[in-house]
């Protein structure tokens, strides 16, 4: 099943939360469009049957005009767009989590040089998910691969956010494009996390490098790049343990792990990618904030994506960082991530 067929099905809680809005938004004070009455069939008079002959029925055939016209089919409703349409608009944008800046600028998109025009609900999703797919055409771009060996991808995010299977997937994909990969466990306090990714890499056929329970992650990541080094490994992904941007202590461990990085390569690492849980809502915006400061964040994947009515923040991270969005994710299996596209997000997330 392709991936975007997928999302089309399972972003169900965001794309009924917004579909159902705009459909409210036009049916309030609005009424269908007049329909034109289909037109009767002329009455022809019938000859009596002759006897003894097997008569075939004709087909009911409509009025010249009820063809014309559609044989009377009742259109969408219709609301004239103006000032108080806008603003039902704006609130639904942003109980959606598209966020008030974001909103405003998609509703007077819109708007512009339509005042006064009458729209259906379907013209209404049409325009937004132009809109919206405007602003994510510049962040839809694929992890970028270089001729750098090894190139060190260091994946960041919150606790729950799915950053270990994610690394896996990644690594999967690559694995099977072609590319050789390492895989360091950097979450050295959470046994589970590693126990995982060593799943993944027996899988995909993966190496994964481990440490001892409760060592030092920056020294794994510098043990990490001279094995992959010595392999001559394409890439080198490098897990860390979830923080939280608020724990001051946590944050200033990643800092190390990225000091460390740098001695070894001061290139490195030559992609920041920051998880995000979909389920997080706005809260996605502080962390992009946080860990942008911090570890100098190169993309987003986005996670969870069917498990919430909160899709439109990433219209809003868009919008706000403009950082790549690489790929997001619908659920566990393997191919539930894939690379982002702005137009089939777009029209997944509108209920299209």
């Amino acid at each position: 099943m392709a991936f975007f067929t997928k999302l089309r099905e399972r972003l169900t809680r965001s794309s009924s939360k917004i579909g159902e809005g705009l459909d409210g938004i036009v049916s309030e004070d609005a009424a269908p469009e007049a329909s034109i009455p289909e037109a009767p069939a002329p009455e022809v008079p019938v000859p009596e049957p002759e006897a003894d002959k097997p008569q075939i029925a004709k087909p009911a055939t409509a009025g010249i005009v009820g063809r014309l016209f559609g044989g009377g089919k009742v259109e969408e409703p219709r609301r004239a767009l103006d000032d108080d349409m806008l603003e039902d608009l704006e609130d639904m944008l942003v109980q959606a989590d598209l966020g008030v800046e974001t909103a405003l600028r998609v509703t007077a998109n819109i708007a512009e040089g339509r005042m006064g025009r009458r729209v259906s609900a379907t013209e209404l999703k049409e325009l937004l998910a132009t809109e919206i797919g405007r602003i994510m055409a510049p962040v839809a771009r694929p992890l970028p691969l270089y001729a750098k060996k090894p190139q060190v991808v260091l994946v960041v995010g919150v606790n729950g956010a799915g950053k270990t299977t994610t690394i896996g997937k990644l690594a999967s994909q690559f694995r099977a494009a072609g590319k050789s990969v390492v895989i360091a466990a950097g979450d050295t306090f959470r046994a589970a996390a590693v126990e995982q990714l060593q799943v993944w890499g027996d899988r995909a056929g993966v190496p994964v490098m481990v440490a001892p329970h409760g060592s030092d992650p920056a020294s794994l990541a510098w043990d990490a790049m001279v094995k992959a080094e010595a392999d001559g490994a394409d890439l080198l992904m490098i897990d860390t343990a979830g923080r939280l941007q608020n724990r001051q202590d946590l944050m200033e461990e990643l800092a190390k792990i990225v000091r460390v990085i740098r001695k070894k390569d001061p290139e490195a690492p030559h992609n920041t990618l920051l998880v995000l849980d979909a389920t997080t809502g706005q809260n996605a915006l502080n962390q992009v904030d946080t860990f942008q400061k911090l570890a100098d964040v190169s993309g987003l994947v986005m996670t969870k994506l069917d498990g919430t009515a909160r899709g439109g923040v990433l219209v809003s991270l868009a919008d706000r960082f403009g950082l790549p969005i690489h790929a997001i994710g619908v659920g566990e299996q393997i191919d539930d991530l894939d690379a982002f596209d702005a137009d089939e997000f777009a029209r997944a997330l509108v209920g299209l």
